[in-house]
């Protein structure tokens, strides 16, 4: 098993594309399965279109299921932080992509994103663990 972390930075984006991070470290691997996981409370990892608007659409559709006030028992941080740790529910903290010949094995439209509504971090990791077949 190859492990590694990648260091991302979300100040400016919401919704981060690392799908190229995960096609990059998994090239050459052979076949397997690749563990995405985000090591934090208050972000996931999903897959979804990207480029089309879509990163917009979610963002929009968290901010209508999590609105950002004052009505979370969860209350440091900034207003609304409570709705930022309950987003691992809705987007979850891991997901599995299956590996053939190096390469994800993803759709044509499908891309590998980070989630992070928290204004409070923008300093995210992502372990990536690809695990191959002998």
């Amino acid at each position: 098993m190859r492990t590694t972390i990648l260091e991302i930075d979300t100040s400016r984006r919401q919704v981060v594309d690392i799908t190229d991070d995960l096609d990059q470290f998994c090239g050459g691997g052979g076949d397997g399965l690749c563990s995405v996981f985000v090591p934090h409370a208050t972000a996931g990892v999903a897959i979804m279109e990207t480029g089309s608007g879509s990163e917009d659409d979610l963002v929009a559709a968290l901010e209508r299921l999590l609105p950002r006030d004052d009505r979370y028992r969860h209350r440091h941080g900034a207003p609304g932080h409570g709705a930022d740790h309950l987003l691992p529910v809705l987007v979850s903290p891991s997901l599995v992509v299956p590996v053939i010949g190096g390469r994800p094995a993803l759709g044509t439209w499908q891309r590998v994103v980070l989630v992070d509504t928290n204004e409070d971090n923008p300093h995210r990791r992502v372990r990536l663990s690809f695990l191959s077949s002998p």
